[in-house]
């Protein structure tokens, strides 16, 4: 059983245990390489999973000055990779030399650009967190609308965003601008950190293009059932 709207990180540290876990579950076609695994095996874990077909999430969640985020945003475009992350709170010049730079590393190294996709708000992020800790007044929903327009008005694909403010999002942002949703865990899984969830048809039904789910699949007593409850609650 396969489903193309739903992406398995693999957040584990080195390049033998993510094999292992892309063995354990060959029925997924689309899997997130994060900070940890790219800092440990660098771009041979893409090699692997291109030559293995399949789609490719790479969430480096990029921050910094325009030139900096430009510039990886053009190396990592010649990865050949499905998705790319970049933090909506860059700024507007950077989030627009970064769009601009996926287009030319794409170019230059003969791939089709990676859609770029903005970060919101981290999903572990609670409105208690923006208020009181972050000292930002805005509302948690307005604050990830806010940022989610930045990015679509900055020439980005699309936005993360948890599922509770993936309606809003759907509704102001329109039908082409794709919503990826972490923090997605069905009714029988724990929600560990994520303090901003639905289960994964309540994001579906929400809006959600794709829905980004980890522990529930991969830290379950069989991961290939989990991997099917929640294929057939998505169906």
């Amino acid at each position: 059983m396969t489903n193309d709207k739903i992406i398995v990180p693999l957040d584990v540290p080195d390049l033998a245990s993510a094999i292992a876990l892309v063995d354990k579950l060959p029925q997924v076609t689309f899997w997130k390489v994060g900070l940890e695994l790219f800092t440990s095996t660098g771009p041979q874990i893409l090699e692997i999973l291109k030559s293995r077909q399949k789609r490719i999430f790479l969430d480096l969640k990029f921050h910094d000055i325009p030139n900096t985020v430009a510039g990886a945003c053009r190396a990592s475009a010649g990865y050949g990779v499905d998705l790319l992350t970049i933090h909506s709170t860059c700024g507007i010049d950077c989030l627009k030399a970064a769009a601009e730079a996926v287009q030319v590393g794409a170019e230059k190294a003969g791939t089709q650009p990676p859609k770029l996709i903005a970060i919101t708000l981290l999903t572990s992020i609670s409105a208690r967190d923006l208020a009181f800790d972050l000292k930002i007044p805005l509302e948690l929903p307005e604050f990830a609308l806010q940022m989610a327009l930045l990015a679509q008005n900055s020439g980005l694909d699309g936005a993360v965003c948890s599922p509770q403010e993936v309606s809003q999002l759907r509704e102001s942002c329109g039908k082409d601008f794709l919503l990826v949703c972490p923090g997605v865990r069905p009714s029988w899984a724990e929600k560990g950190d994520q303090k901003r969830s639905l289960t994964p048809a309540q994001a579906v039904q929400a809006g959600a293009d794709f829905l980004v789910i980890g522990r529930p699949i991969t830290a379950a007593p069989d991961p290939v059932l989990a991997w099917e409850r929640i294929c057939e609650e998505v169906s």
